[in-house]
């Protein structure tokens, strides 16, 4: 019978520690950061797949999209914001708000169907963004653009979900090298950061997009190869991105595997350690 109480206990203290231990995590996740783990090259090469980081839930204040997601397909399980918070996610303003600034790398969930991205702030409210033969307008003055060499990867299959990457000297066989021409683009305050090519698309030229009020406009640095919004939400882009739907601000990366998992710590690339984002 004492043996039978004992394990109660133990069982009993179990559950408490579980317990507690989830709700500062929620609380860690819901108020200062969220982990992140790159899953497309739509960043290249600023962000590779497999790049772990942490976003800053405080640069930005707080909103519904400030809650946890939490998604584990395999066992079912699939909670997101909407789920925690719902009952303010009609709410406009921010707590503690502030808005992000051109050039910043942001998260934010997709305005339909939740899931969370990642790209470059590119367009503020009141801004007219275009592109014309692969060049960034922004209220009709072309962004600076300088030549940085070639991005250079192997032809392979990358991260969980084995992704080839697109290639302008293609298509390569597998375990050639895929290259892309890459530039240097300075925005008009003055942030500068790399930018790929891949070839001559339709999203390389498009209409004008007016920025409305309290939206903003994100595109990724792999610019052939990302899903922003320069695409309406009709066919599964991104669109204008509400500032209520904004997470945080991405500044780091703090390890990176080139492997299929994050826990493969004999593929993880020693260059990208603690790694400042640009």
């Amino acid at each position: 019978m004492a043996e039978n109480t004992g394990f109660v206990a133990w069982l009993w203290e179990t559950l408490k520690t579980v317990f507690w231990a989830l709700i500062l995590a929620g609380i860690f996740r819901t108020v200062f950061f969220q982990p992140f783990w790159i899953p497309s090259g739509s960043m290249k090469d600023t962000l590779l797949i497999g790049d772990f980081l942490f976003v800053n839930k405080m640069a930005y204040g707080y909103s519904y999209a400030s809650c946890p997601t939490i998604r584990i397909p395999q066992v079912g399980l699939d909670l997101s914001a909407d789920d925690f918070c719902g009952f303010i996610e009609d709410r406009e303003d921010r707590i503690w708000g502030a808005d992000p600034e051109r050039g910043d790398i942001v998260v934010f969930r997709h305005p339909i169907d939740g899931r969370d991205f990642i790209k470059r702030l590119i367009g503020v409210p009141g801004d007219r963004i275009q592109m014309i033969d692969s060049v960034l307008y922004i209220n009709d003055t072309p962004v600076q653009v300088a030549p940085a060499g070639t991005f250079t990867e192997i032809m392979e299959p990358q991260g969980p979900l084995g992704i080839r990457p697109q290639c302008e000297n293609g298509p390569v066989g597998f375990g050639a090298e895929c290259t892309k021409s890459r530039f240097i683009e300075t925005l008009p305050n003055g942030v500068s950061h790399a930018i790929l090519n891949i070839g001559n698309r339709p999203s390389d030229n498009t209409g004008v997009f007016t920025v409305p009020e309290g939206q903003f406009f994100f595109m990724g640095d792999n610019r052939d190869n990302s899903t922003d919004s320069r695409f309406s939400q009709a066919t599964r882009g991104v669109g204008f991105v509400d500032r209520k739907d904004i997470v945080g601000r991405a500044d780091r990366v703090m390890f990176s595997s080139a492997g299929r998992s994050m826990f493969a710590f004999w593929t993880w690339r020693s260059d990208r350690f603690f790694k400042a984002l640009d």
